[in-house]
């Protein structure tokens, strides 16, 4: 039995740095413009109603249906040209931040912001499905760096979307804070919707060098599960990569329910969003260490150790309701996200067949969001009807003030503190698994690969290994890990919250 065929990744255009910039550009335009609506809702949402129950039910409800979603995207990236899913997902979020603008004409603000009552819900729904719906589009563009990149520059082109994602954070963080402060929710509405159509009127001007991607003889689910497992156990070591990538989004469920209220305690709202726009350039930092010094010689052990070390970022920053160490606390938080999300990008960017990849990169979206509404449905109402209560009672202030002083918030304080103990205690614990040896041990022994598998590349390591015993060890060196640059994940951080 002969060996199976190797399908080269796609030459890219000589163009093709070019029209990925343009590309780049317009994809963080549309974050943007996302992001600053969902900023300005949690912001109006809370300082209207001063219930952290309901904006952490808000932003875990984002990252629940992007977990959902993120499947159906991967496979719709793979099935069809990247511009036409570009310009589906723009038509849609269009559409859904119109429905949201037509409710706010039609209904008083009181009415939309009863929690009890049906057009709360449906309001923010509205707005939700099409922040979730954008990021299609960020599905799409981690596989245009494959399409239009050539493979040396891979690390380059990651970076510059790290880079350009904490520039947009920064910009979207002033802006929402302002726009709800100043304008209130209709303008903010109107702004966004005004930026959407921009937005989408550049995009189809964009033209993407790409053929049809090759129909499959079978009929594929629209979540194809399946094959984006089989993709994923091609390579060896991928699935603890990923997993191991999560461990930033189980904090991040505690941040996403409760860092904009603490926040709110200290500051004006146009003052929030400044504080937010400072502290992220330490995204934008930390992006261009890595781009420029890597992540060491195993960026696993890396991964853990900074998770190790953002644990205790957690637990010590709101230990007193003092704003500078609040602020410096974000800061230090977000220049350590870059490198803990840079770990995978290169490896599916390499290994993964360019016509799976859209599933791979939707099956890893799913599984790290996942992560984030799980503990931001158990915070938020633990804090707001346990937590907070008991801290602002006598016996909570005689029983932690001693740890968390007696100023304001010592409720989200408490919550941060143990949240933070915990990430030290699972990354110090995933140090001693068997995953982590294994993926350390196939990093230090491995190469790059310039190409991939072909038909289906798990049944080819299935069937060379039945063919040749070492063909197992080259299955296993099929992991490409770079020692050199790393990635910033392109969606790291999309309004505010961690993905």
């Amino acid at each position: 039995m002969s060996a199976p065929d190797v399908v080269p990744a796609p030459a890219p255009p000589a163009n093709g740095m070019r029209t990925f910039a343009a590309v780049l550009v317009n994809t963080a335009a549309a974050n943007v413009t996302t992001s600053f609506l969902w900023f300005a809702l949690t912001f109006w949402v809370y300082i209207e109603t001063q219930n952290v129950l309901a904006t952490g039910i808000i932003g875990g409800a984002y990252m629940l249906l992007l977990a959902v979603f993120a499947m159906v995207f991967g496979s719709i990236v793979d099935r069809h040209r990247k511009h036409r899913v570009m310009v589906f997902s723009a038509l849609v979020t269009l559409g859904a931040f119109l429905a949201g603008g037509a409710l706010y004409l039609a209904f008083p603000e009181s009415a939309l912001l009863d929690l009890g009552g049906l057009w709360f819900w449906l309001f923010s729904g509205v707005l939700l499905f099409g922040a979730v719906i954008e990021n299609m589009r960020n599905i799409a563009l981690s596989t245009t760096v494959t399409l239009l990149v050539p493979v040396e520059r891979h690390a380059n082109a990651n970076g510059y979307v790290g880079t350009v994602q904490g520039i947009a954070f920064a910009v979207t963080s002033v802006f929402s804070g302002l726009a709800i402060g100043f304008l209130g929710m209709g303008w903010t509405l109107a702004i966004a919707i005004g930026l959407t159509v921009i937005a989408l009127v550049h995009l189809l001007t964009l033209r993407i060098p790409e053929e049809q991607p090759e129909a499959s003889g079978d009929r594929s689910p629209a979540i194809d599960l399946r094959g984006a497992i089989r993709a994923v156990r091609a390579a060896p070591g991928l699935f603890a990569l990923i997993i191991f990538s999560t461990f930033n989004n189980l904090v991040g469920g505690v941040y996403m329910a409760l860092m904009d209220p603490y926040g709110l305690t200290l500051f004006d709202v146009q003052i929030w969003g400044f504080v937010l726009a400072i502290t992220s350039t330490g995204f934008i930092i930390g992006g261009l260490v890595i781009g420029r010094f890597g992540l060491g010689r195993n960026p696993i052990r890396t991964m853990l150790l900074l998770v190790v070390v953002m644990g205790v970022i957690g637990a010590v920053f709101t230990i007193r309701d003092w704003w500078w160490l609040y602020a410096v606390g974000i800061w230090l938080y977000m220049m350590l996200v870059p490198a803990i999300e840079a770990a995978e990008q290169t490896v599916i960017q390499k290994v993964v067949p360019f016509r799976t990849q859209g599933r791979v990169f939707g099956f890893a979206a799913a599984f790290e969001s996942a992560a984030a509404p799980v503990t931001a449905f158990l915070i938020a109402p633990l804090a707001e009807f346990v937590i907070i209560p008991y801290m602002d009672s006598q016996p909570g202030r005689d029983a932690w003030g001693w740890l968390l002083g007696d100023g304001e918030a010592r409720g989200i304080a408490m919550v941060f503190v143990f949240a933070g103990l915990a990430m030290v205690v699972i990354a110090l614990l995933a140090f001693l698994t068997r995953s982590y040896r294994t993926l350390s041990a196939q990093y230090a022994t491995t190469h790059v690969n310039d190409e991939v598998g072909g038909e289906d590349a798990a049944d080819v390591a299935d069937e060379s290994s039945a063919v040749d015993p070492s063909a197992e060890s080259s299955a296993v060196s099929s992991v490409a890990v770079t020692s050199g640059h790393g990635e910033v994940d392109d969606g790291a951080v999309d309004g505010g919250r961690v993905r």
